[in-house]
């Protein structure tokens, strides 16, 4: 007579308890922590662009190569539970950095047994987000797309139930109307830096709170501003 193995189903998903996901997300938020000695080497250049009346933007994007520019413990969180509640199967990031704010998206698309999709222009940030998300074990689940998020994503089919912005400030309009017709009714779009960059990030916070584009919109005071939007 033959034994019966008995075998244990498998561990259920722990989303941001999971042991590789919370080791993952300390280690790289301790980095990030090195941001303001970058912010800080990029003053002058900032500083020099605003005296002679130069994009700001262009001017400190060479150090911002070296920069995290992560979401908070806080907002990732946020990103998280926004996302769990929402159910979404798919959510799309457009500008994944180091992947700090991937992690969490990522987490919360797998424990909602869907997928997660990111995008990063810059290739050492793109390999090392995909490095982050295999360490977080979220590459089952996780792509990230290389380079422009316009030609990347350009195909991409939805439904898409969450868009989070947080890549170059003004391609953040561009982004909405390049997926809009891909969101599904009820689908968050989520924008980051809407205080850091008010000025920059004005017209996008106008399409959004413009309900003839299709969306309800409100900003939180979180952190750095988040700009919360809905697909009518």
């Amino acid at each position: 007579m033959n034994a019966v193995v008995l075998q244990r189903p498998p561990a259920r998903f722990a989303g941001l308890d999971d042991p590789d996901v919370a080791r993952t997300l300390a280690r790289l938020h301790r980095k990030a922590g090195g941001d303001r000695w970058v912010f800080l080497s990029a003053l002058p250049a900032a500083l020099g662009a605003l005296l002679s009346g130069e994009p700001v933007m262009a001017a400190v994007k060479p150090f911002l190569r070296r920069a995290f520019i992560a979401v908070t413990p806080d907002q990732g969180r946020l990103l998280y539970l926004l996302a769990r509640s929402e159910r979404s199967r798919l959510i799309v990031e457009f500008g994944a950095s180091f992947g700090i704010s991937s992690i969490y998206l990522a987490a919360a698309a797998k424990a909602n047994g869907g997928r997660f999709i990111t995008t990063e222009m810059e290739p050492e940030k793109a390999a090392a987000a995909e490095r982050h998300l295999a360490a977080a074990g979220l590459d089952d689940v996780a792509q990230v797309r290389w380079g422009d998020a316009r030609e990347s994503l350009a195909a991409l089919e939805g439904p898409i139930d969450m868009l989070f912005l947080d890549g170059w400030k003004d391609l953040y309009v561009p982004m909405v109307e390049l997926l809009a017709a891909r969101l599904k009714p009820g689908a968050l779009v989520l924008a980051d830096n809407i205080h850091t960059f008010r000025k920059t990030l004005a017209p996008f916070a106008a399409h959004m709170a413009d309900r003839a584009n299709g969306f309800e919109s409100a900003t939180l005071a979180l952190d750095h501003g988040l700009e919360v939007s809905m697909r009518l």
